[in-house]
Formats: C-alpha cells, sequence, structure tokens
C-alpha cells in the first residue's frame, strides 16, 4: 500500500522547546497504525502537531503526496484529517446532536444529514439520546460521540488519541470493535494507545515512542506471539513487565 501520511524527520513542542525530536513514521493508505509508548514519551504531542494544533519545529509533514507542514488544524480538516483528543473534550452544554453536528461545519447540511445516519448506524447506542445534554452520556457513549463528532467531516484519515481512557473493560472492547469496523470500511487511522493488547488486535503496525523519539516499529502480526510482550517492553520502552497494558 502507499504511504497516506508520512513524517519526515519532524520535531515539535511547546514554547520552541522540542518535545519530540526528528520523528520518522509512515502511516499506509487504509491501515490501522498504532502508536505505543509510556506516559510522558511524546504521543500526544505528535498528534497534536500532525493535526495542526501544534507548529512543527523543524521537519516535514506529508498527506497524501502532499505538503501540509505547518497547516493550522481547520485547514487539515477541510483536507480529510480529524482528531480526536485525549480525555473526550466534550462540549457539555450542548446536546448529543448538537456536539455531533460541531464536527460537521466544513459540511453542507445535506452531506451532514447524511453522514450523521452512516455515524448513528457505527454507534447506535447514541440514537436515542441525541436530544440529551451530553454530559450525561457515560463515559463510554460520551468517547463513541466525540469519535462520532470526528467522523461527521468524512475524514480521511482519523487522529485517535487514547480512546480507551477511563472505560471500563467491556466499554474498551465495544470502542475497539467499532474501531475494527471503520479500518475495515478503508478508513485510515493512527492510534494513540496504551492498552496493548487491545491495540494489537485491530492494529496492522506499531511504532514506539520513548523520550519524544521513535525507538521501534513492528508489524502488528510479529507482536502478537505470546513471548512478545516482555521483549518489547525491555527493549523499546526500557521495562520489564508481565502487565498486560503500557503504562
Amino acid at each position: 500500500m502507499p504511504d497516506f501520511l508520512r513524517a519526515q524527520a519532524l520535531s515539535g513542542g511547546y514554547d520552541g522547546k522540542p518535545a519530540i525530536h526528528h520523528v520518522t513514521l509512515d502511516v499506509e493508505k487504509g491501515s490501522l497504525t498504532a502508536l505505543l509508548g509510556a506516559n510522558g514519551a511524546g504521543k500526544s504531542t505528535l498528534m497534536k502537531v500532525i493535526a495542526g494544533l501544534l507548529p512543527p519545529l523543524s521537519g516535514r509533514l506529508l498527506f497524501d503526496e502532499r505538503e501540509i507542514t505547518g497547516w493550522e488544524a481547520p485547514r487539515l480538516v477541510r483536507e480529510g484529517i480529524a482528531y480526536v483528543p485525549e480525555g473526550r473534550a466534550i462540549a457539555r452544554s450542548l446536546t448529543v446532536k448538537e456536539n455531533l453536528l460541531l464536527g460537521g461545519v466544513t459540511r453542507s447540511g445535506g452531506e451532514n444529514k447524511a453522514q450523521l445516519d452512516k455515524v448513528l448506524a457505527l454507534f447506535p447506542e447514541l440514537s436515542e439520546r441525541l436530544a440529551s445534554p451530553s454530559w450525561q452520556l457515560s463515559g463510554g457513549q460520551q468517547q463513541m460521540m466525540v469519535i462520532g463528532r470526528a467522523l461527521m467531516s468524512r475524514p480521511r484519515l482519523l487522529l485517535l488519541d487514547e480512546p480507551s481512557l477511563g472505560l471500563a473493560p467491556l466499554l474498551v472492547k465495544r470502542v475497539f470493535d467499532r474501531l475494527e469496523e471503520l479500518r475495515r470500511s478503508g478508513l485510515t487511522i493512527l492510534l494513540v494507545e496504551q492498552n496493548y493488547w487491545m491495540t494489537m488486535k485491530v492494529a496492522d503496525r506499531a511504532y514506539f515512542m520513548r523520550n519524544g523519539r521513535i525507538v521501534g516499529r513492528q508489524e502488528a502480526a510479529d507482536m502478537r506471539a505470546a513471548d512478545s510482550l516482555d521483549h518489547i517492553l525491555s527493549v523499546y520502552l526500557g521495562k520489564s513487565s508481565e502487565a498486560k497494558e503500557l503504562s
């Protein structure tokens, strides 16, 4: 498959100080690529740079063979890149439907109506809650809503930052089942996660970050082997653990 998103020697951070250093990664079209690492590794910073919420300090970004380095978030949304931040960031004063429609501000009314039907087919849990205040939803329903909100822009690339954060195991499985559905539909996804085993069930490949740098890449099929976790934790993340989640 061709590379759909490419970061080349990308650095970025806050107040002119880099938090990620010379990151190079490729995301193939139609794939689900995971970005794994411990807290503070730089994963969320990288996602914000790709999403146009932080300016790159150096390096290049290409999307569908087009240079997008330094583009800001609204332009990237129109280009087909949608971002779901860590922590959900719902508009609490708005209803569920109003939250969803926020994601479609760059689209026409007719496009939004058709896309809303698709989102509700993917997340039927939201159908009967459209008129409810968004703060009344459970954590799992809120996560579905913010993913749905991003999908309302009809993206070609979905950036997802820690969608399992704070969810009970049953809800995590439900969210990941929907991600698998989206991947099968042909949507390209870049996923930041700490839940190793759930991620490996849906990912095609994974990059590992440590101290703001990419320290490894592996195909998911190789990582599903029973003896892979300790090797990955020690070699790529500098840990040794029997745990099933990276933390």
